[in-house]
């Protein structure tokens, strides 16, 4: 298996001062290194998150190794990683079709350039 882009959309309040504090928080140095380690050890390559308004767009790229599961675990018995996702969530409203305890929703792709002449 190669490496796969993984596509994700949430939402933060739409508060203009709570959006330039997440932007702070996601500065290089922002986020704690324990919560970077733990998207490295996941098997994560690469990672970004864009912002428009108030809607968070992220891209990720997974290697063979990746498990959303095994990340999610890994997640949920790391103190440090749920510290950053409390913390995060006073920023983050879940998108009006998200379920109940649901935040990065999965984004279907629908179009690809390589795939037209």
């Amino acid at each position: 298996m190669t490496t796969q882009r993984r596509c994700f959309a949430l939402d933060l309040k739409d508060d203009p001062a709570l959006i330039a504090r997440y932007r702070e928080w996601h500065a290089p140095g922002g986020p704690p290194a324990a919560v970077t380690r733990s998207i490295r050890a996941a098997g994560i390559e690469s990672l970004e998150i864009w912002l428009t308004g108030n809607r968070l767009f992220m891209i990720m790229e997974t290697g063979p190794s990746f498990s959303p599961e095994a990340k999610a675990a890994a997640d949920a018995a790391d103190p440090d990683v749920q510290a950053w996702e409390t913390l995060m969530w006073t920023f983050q409203q879940a998108l009006p079709w998200a379920a109940p305890g649901e935040k990065w929703i999965a984004a279907e792709q629908i179009y690809d350039l390589s795939d037209h002449a």
